[in-house]
């Protein structure tokens, strides 16, 4: 199949009303995260489809499709990067986290990271050293650094914490509010598994924590606890 061909079929799907909500919800304009992003408007559940329907395009072709300009169309090789990784042998694996992280400067806004990141990057390390996501979190790039804590959620859903952890006090003077929010989604879902877990982080690094990242962490808690950690009072 030809890259054209999908190209093709991804701007007869495009939706341009769509699309200017999307550049709009996905902050494109002028000195916001996603400056200079450009959406066809094409909804997840459909580019989900297209992913079953070309599972058989080479990780070439794939690697091309996700240097477009496109957002749709980085998505979508992002997701039939997920489905080859599942089904793929060792080699296989590592070749596709190789590419994955060869390619982050097109893994450029919120969702492409939240979609795959654990997916493939937390996955590939479970039983090697984390060392590449500490180097991530270090990154002057913020979607590098929104990869590093997402790909940990792979981690958390087997109740292994300590890398969120970690990796959360190292992102905890970020500058980003988009990284606030990630840190904060992190704890919480660690929260989810294990309460006492989050609250020792918490009780130590609460009052230094930004304040959407320690609402985000806090969401699922009663609310006279949230207020005792909004007011500074635990």
């Amino acid at each position: 199949m030809s890259l054209k061909k999908i190209k093709d079929e991804l701007q007869q799907l495009g939706n341009p009303a769509q699309a200017r909500v999307l550049q709009g919800f996905f902050k494109t304009g002028k000195g916001e995260y996603g400056e200079g992003d450009v959406f066809r408007g094409i909804k997840i559940p459909v580019l989900r489809k297209l992913a079953k329907k070309y599972q058989d395009m080479t990780c070439a072709k794939v690697e091309k499709l996700l240097t477009s300009k496109f957002h749709e169309d980085r998505m979508l090789a992002l997701l039939l990067l997920m489905g080859k990784y599942l089904k793929a042998d060792d080699a296989g694996k590592k070749q596709i986290y190789t590419m994955y992280l060869r390619n982050t400067r097109f893994i450029n806004n919120w969702d492409l990271v939240d979609v795959t990141a654990h997916h493939i990057v937390g996955h590939y390390l479970m039983d090697k050293s984390r060392e590449p996501l500490y180097r991530l979190a270090r990154s002057e790039i913020l979607w590098e650094r929104r990869i590093a804590i997402i790909a940990t959620f792979h981690y958390i859903r087997q109740n292994k914490f300590d890398d969120t952890l970690k990796i959360a006090v190292m992102l905890i003077d970020d500058p980003h509010d988009l990284m606030h929010k990630a840190v904060g989604w992190m704890l919480r879902e660690v929260g989810k598994r294990d309460l006492q877990a989050e609250e020792q982080f918490l009780k130590t690094h609460y009052r230094q924590m930004p304040r959407t990242m320690l609402r985000y962490a806090i969401e699922r808690f009663p609310e006279s606890k949230r207020r005792a950690y909004l007011e500074g009072k635990v």
